[in-house]
């Protein structure tokens, strides 16, 4: 009977710690039409999803012109002031980034080659530098192309708010 009585509350004890260990998980909707989070809180960590650049020059029907996006570092500028711009809105910093993925896809202007000093020029300008010393891991991998036909960069971030 004792052995019974220990089991129980060594059962009960247990759930209690899986209760109080639960994560809060919270959807950042950019609105209800959208398929995609921009991003999702678990607990103390955001996971961005990923961004793409906004035109450099937007599009004109009226003149019948496509949107301008720029090259690899002008596409890269973009994405990480995105990332700047959501992480503000949480409360963050890219200071908070701890995790990075890059997605870069051959530039048609270079000969369809990755302009992986594109990248750089714009990353570190927000990391690594004198106001903003810290440095996220990372990793950066070409891809044959991007869900946008004119996207060279997607960047995504995981970032941790501080305690």
């Amino acid at each position: 009977m004792k052995s019974r009585s220990l089991m129980m509350t060594a059962a009960l004890l247990a759930a209690s710690c899986v209760a109080q260990a639960q994560t809060v998980v919270k959807h950042l909707q950019p609105n209800e039409s959208s398929p995609i989070a921009n991003g999702v809180w678990a607990g103390d960590t955001l996971y961005l999803s990923g961004q793409l650049a906004s035109p450099v020059t937007p599009a004109d029907p009226a003149k019948g012109t496509a949107a301008v996006y720029g090259d690899t570092k002008a596409q890269s500028l973009s994405a990480l002031k995105k990332i700047q711009a959501l992480l503000k809105e949480q409360g963050l910093d890219m200071k908070d980034v701890v995790k990075m993925t890059v997605f870069l896809a051959g530039d048609p202007a270079k000969d369809n080659k990755l302009d992986f000093a594109g990248l750089q020029a714009s990353y570190t300008q927000f990391f690594g530098t004198k106001d903003q010393p810290n440095k996220p891991a990372r990793s950066a991998v070409q891809v044959a192309a991007l869900a946008a036909p004119w996207a060279l960069v997607e960047i995504e971030v995981i970032a941790v708010k501080s305690k």
